[in-house]
């Protein structure tokens, strides 16, 4: 890994699962982490109760928008983390991957988007331990 480890987050329309995922990310890293995330089919805008769920615990995605997925975007990141996007991702050698099965919030209410929100959380903490954990310490 680099000095300062990068994870990509992505999802299909980078407006729900892979936005709420970097903004825990980035709320949690304390900017430790660079965190990039992106769509293989972006939507317009991020879902609005990906939006209102995220504000209840703290944080703010409001001004985010959704990002086509790249090869550049891939290749400057330590860590790809998929949900859902299947093979649209590029794999290269030396990078981390994982696919975290998450339903997709789009079309559901906010009772149904917590619960993904919450263990989109803690899959996030999980990540971010075993990221800092193997990152070499400045000197």
């Amino acid at each position: 890994m680099t000095q300062k480890p990068s994870v990509l987050f992505v999802c299909v329309h980078n407006a729900g699962r892979s936005q709420m995922a970097a903004g825990f990310m980035k709320a949690l890293s304390g900017g430790m982490v660079d965190v990039l995330s992106a769509g293989s089919e972006p939507k317009d805008q991020i879902n609005p109760i990906a939006i209102q769920v995220m504000a209840e615990v703290g944080v703010d995605i409001r001004r985010e928008v959704p990002k086509v997925l790249t090869t550049g975007a891939v290749k400057e990141s330590d860590v790809v983390i998929t949900m859902g996007c299947g093979d649209t991702c590029p794999i290269f050698p030396g990078k981390r991957y994982e696919d975290w099965e998450l339903d997709d919030p789009a079309g559901l209410s906010a009772e149904e988007v917590r619960p993904i929100r919450d263990e989109i959380k803690q899959r996030v903490e999980r990540l971010l331990a075993e990221i800092l954990m193997a990152s070499p310490t400045p000197d």
